[in-house]
């Protein structure tokens, strides 16, 4: 599997999906389609103001995707080396590879954070991509390690270029408040995780002034269509979806991070996310894949990602019922 979220291929009735990382409060779709007879209005203004509210930032700034990869594909477009750090969003090192760009892939440390020391061959030029939390660790990076390096960027002219898909989740700091009116830098959101909104397909972005207009000329015009900007012009604004979803994620996660580690023969990595990284001890992904799937449950199979094996599977935190339902059925698997 090339993603999580693939159910289709499986009697989707029936199965708990675990591999894909949505946050399990579904936001209350309840719009009017009337719009769907017209054109959305090309330069969307509307929805770059409420964006540009969400996001604490100009209106000038925003930039709009068909999700946060079509963003993520322009920015490759623009640029002729891209930087990674492994493993990380599999869709980074793919699009570079379809936009045929070189790629140089600097793996994370032992515990999977982001080692500045290891930075010494970014180049002017590149094009620096890190998600913050990043998929599949689910780690952000600190305020600090953050800071140290933008300024290695800045020294070195290279872009940087902030994958926040998960924010929400864990939003210790505000990277767009950190970096705003600075040079060399866009950071991207979405309504993907934390908004449970992925068929609407709309990401957003923060992006310097100084790229603003050669990204908005590799993006399709009305890339955003009427459904996903009459939501969104929605779920920006309810403040109390965004509160009650934090506190009820953040309180599933310290209870599955605690269920998981009473487990003998996986290691359950902290994460600042919606989901959790697992190390298998003593089995591999594919034999606890095929059992908990006749349990009726999906799970996300890790070594498709660069810098992972067959021993890594990956978890979404879900509410308590289900989260209880997977526990069960994964102590099962594991003691098997």
């Amino acid at each position: 599997m090339r993603h999580g979220g693939c159910i289709y291929q499986f009697n989707k009735e029936r199965i708990i999906d675990f591999s894909s990382n949505i946050n399990p409060m579904r936001y209350d779709i309840n719009i009017d389609f009337k719009d769907a007879y017209i054109y959305p209005d090309l330069e969307y203004r509307e929805l770059k103001e409420a964006v540009a509210e969400y996001l604490g930032c100009k209106k000038e700034n925003v930039v709009l995707g068909n999700g946060a990869v079509e963003i993520i594909d322009a920015f490759i477009c623009a640029f002729k080396r891209i930087v990674v750090c492994i493993p990380c969003f599999s869709e980074y090192i793919e699009r570079a590879v379809i936009r045929e760009k070189d790629i140089l892939k600097i793996p994370l440390d032992e515990n999977f954070n982001v080692d500045v020391n290891r930075f010494k061959d970014l180049k002017r030029g590149d094009l620096l991509i890190l998600g913050n939390p990043n998929n599949p660790t689910g780690l952000r990076i600190p305020k600090d390690i953050l800071l140290e390096i933008y300024e290695i960027c800045t020294k070195r002219d290279v872009f940087l270029l902030l994958d926040e898909a998960f924010y929400e989740f864990s939003c210790d700091y505000d990277s767009i408040e950190l970096l705003k009116d600075k040079s060399n830098v866009a950071i991207i959101r979405a309504a993907t995780k934390f908004f449970s909104l992925p068929g609407i397909r709309l990401g957003y972005a923060y992006v310097s002034i100084d790229i603003k207009e050669k990204i908005d000329k590799l993006l399709l015009p009305w890339n955003v269509n009427s459904f996903a900007n009459a939501l969104a012009l929605k779920f920006l604004r309810d403040r109390e979806y965004l509160r009650v979803s934090k506190e009820y994620i953040e309180k599933e996660r310290r209870y599955m991070l605690m269920e998981l580690r009473s487990i003998e023969n996986i290691v359950a990595y902290n994460t600042h996310s919606n989901f959790i990284l697992i190390k298998l001890l003593k089995h591999n992904e594919e034999e606890i894949f095929r059992r908990m799937l006749e349990k009726g449950i999906l799970i996300r199979k890790c070594s498709s990602f660069e810098g992972l094996d067959e021993r890594y599977i990956r978890i979404a935190i879900k509410d308590r019922e289900k989260n209880d339902i997977f526990l069960k059925a994964f102590r099962e698997a594991i003691y098997d």
